[in-house]
């Protein structure tokens, strides 16, 4: 039995939820209580967050289900730790855990692809408010310019300057099939902090070369929020968007032609169009046996390690057999066959 409820009732599932499930609710609770959506609410969208954060979490839902929420959030409850020990990861006292924070339920729901993935919008990645899109605040303390306090290390007081490298923010870039056959732009809405924790807006313009695959990444340096004197760099994720028609498998592009049954043995005349708006006819007069398969090569996928060569259109024929026969149909097929 667990401890409370309270995050289990925020994304409306019973305390024995699957992952699966967990991850319905949150997507579900996301779209309900966005910020940016009519009627949001960014107070109960970071709970959710929360929520969702630490429950899709093993460990951390196992503590909160023996402990509760101030334990998982990393808190000992009175008394001190429920573990013990020191080592656990949480504190001796309250207050010492972490805070989530509006920038974290930015940050998980851009992990889940942001408007594009989760509400079907093409506008790109926005934040609501004033919130940063990437999930992370801009310039923690210490003197201006992001230097931290002058301790030892070194004579005159001056601690040894190490560079430092500038966060990288992953982000995915959901792409549909017909862009990744063909290339072309990609444009993509942000939102980021300037050196002032100012809000900007900036677009940017992804190049999608023909045949790049999902999990693709492209890199743009100085390009998100400023922290420490440097602005984070940005790697975006191609994903890519299912298609109604055709699937890809690496370089070959697959669909699938349905028959009648007088079709698959009387023959027939039908026609595919590809992703680039080409017809290809299909005819046959002889028999086509349920699951046979006809290749067309080099009209599938661009490869783009080699310029000029492509996969293959792989269409594949499902016959539509009846579950009824009267008995004249069965009578006529007895005298034919």
């Amino acid at each position: 039995m667990v401890k409370e409820t309270k995050l289990y009732d925020l994304l409306g599932v019973s305390p024995n939820a699957s992952d699966a499930e967990l991850k319905k609710a949150y997507r579900k609770m996301a779209l309900k209580y966005h910020p940016d959506k009519p009627g949001g609410n960014a107070e109960k969208f970071k709970e959710i967050s929360e929520a969702y954060e630490i429950l899709s979490d093993a460990d951390k839902r196992e503590v909160y289900d023996q402990y509760g929420l101030e334990a998982a959030r990393g808190n000992a409850p009175a008394g001190g730790n429920p573990f013990g020990g020191g080592s656990s990861g949480f504190s001796s006292g309250g207050g010492g855990g972490r805070t989530f924070s509006q920038a974290d339920a930015f940050n998980l729901f851009n992990q889940f692809g942001g408007f594009e993935e989760m509400f079907g919008d093409s506008g790109g990645f926005r934040t609501s408010r004033g919130g940063s899109p990437f999930g992370f605040t801009s310039m923690g303390g210490g003197m201006p310019g992001g230097f931290g306090g002058m301790g030892g290390g070194m004579p005159g007081g001056f601690a040894s300057a190490q560079p430092k490298e500038p966060t990288v923010v992953d982000l995915n870039v959901p792409v549909p099939l017909e862009l990744l056959y063909t290339g072309g732009s990609k444009k993509m809405k942000i939102r980021r902090k300037g050196p002032s924790g100012q809000l900007e807006e900036k677009i940017i313009d992804i190049n999608i070369k023909p045949g790049w695959k999902a999990g693709t990444k492209i890199t743009y340096p100085n390009e998100g929020d400023y922290q420490d004197g440097m602005r984070q760099t940005l790697r975006f994720t191609i994903v890519q968007k299912p298609h109604e028609t055709f699937t890809r498998e690496d370089n070959n592009l697959k669909t699938t032609v349905k028959l009648s049954f007088k079709e698959s043995l009387l023959g027939f005349e039908k026609e595919v169009t590809t992703l680039d708006g080409r017809r290809i006819p299909l005819t046959k007069s002889s028999p086509t046996q349920p699951g046979s398969v006809s290749t067309y090569p080099g009209l599938g996928m661009p490869i783009s390690k080699s310029p000029g060569s492509r996969g293959d259109l792989i269409i594949e024929f499902k016959v539509d057999y009846p579950v009824f026969l009267t008995q004249q149909q069965k009578q006529a097929i007895s005298a034919n066959f």
